[in-house]
């Protein structure tokens, strides 16, 4: 069991502890380096992370994170919107972005189906996507989920929803190993994978 010094810094350790992938041992390193740094770049690292915690919101349309009502990409005019790429959460966005190899607009579900999780269609924004569809603008949605049992899933259950609509549903080229996140995924395989999509139903007549 850790001994400390000071309960200050305990409890310090022990709040960065609960961050993903930070255990105590890196968090009391972390704590020790703040502590030697100067209390101004301090003050800021915590203002900053208070200001992003309560001033962030969600696009009201892709549910992308912004700092406004709509996000960047929502208000850009220079986006095609006739295209929505469906995604798992805002990661995924910023790794596509990053590919500059797509030039339309998301749609971020918060999340894929997992019963196992307990995650199932009611907790994703799937009501918010079949609303945004219903004004006929949108020619095809892409589903740019995880290559998992999960995404597959998620892929099945809104080929099922979006069946009755007007627009042609493709799915990201296989270039992405299975079992892979798209967040992992290099930026030149991602770009590939989205500029060379595939309808999803030959992808449901491959299984």
């Amino acid at each position: 069991m850790q001994t400390y010094p000071s309960k200050l810094l305990e409890l310090a350790v022990n709040e960065l502890a609960k961050l993903p992938g930070i255990g105590r041992k890196t968090a009391l390193r972390m704590a020790l380096h703040l502590l030697k740094r100067n209390l101004a770049d301090v003050e800021a690292l915590g203002t900053s992370v208070i200001k992003m915690r309560n001033e962030i919101i969600y696009c009201t349309e892709c549910r992308n994170i912004s700092d406004q009502e709509l996000c960047a990409i929502c208000v850009n005019p220079k986006r095609d919107r006739t295209v929505v790429c469906v995604v798992e959460d805002i990661r995924d966005v910023m790794a596509i972005e990053n590919t500059g190899q797509y030039n339309g607009v998301y749609h971020v579900l918060g999340g894929i189906i997992s019963p196992m999780n307990g995650i199932g269609p009611n907790e994703l924004h799937i009501d918010a996507l079949t609303a945004r569809l219903g004004s006929g603008v949108v020619k095809e949605v892409i589903l740019a989920l995880p290559t998992t049992i999960e995404g597959d899933t998620t892929n099945f259950y809104l080929f099922r929803k979006l069946s009755g609509f007007n627009l042609t549903l493709t799915t990201i080229a296989r270039g992405i190993s299975v079992g892979d996140e798209l967040e992992h995924t290099d930026e030149v395989t991602l770009g590939r994978s989205i500029l060379n999509r595939t309808p999803y139903e030959s992808v449901l007549k491959q299984k």
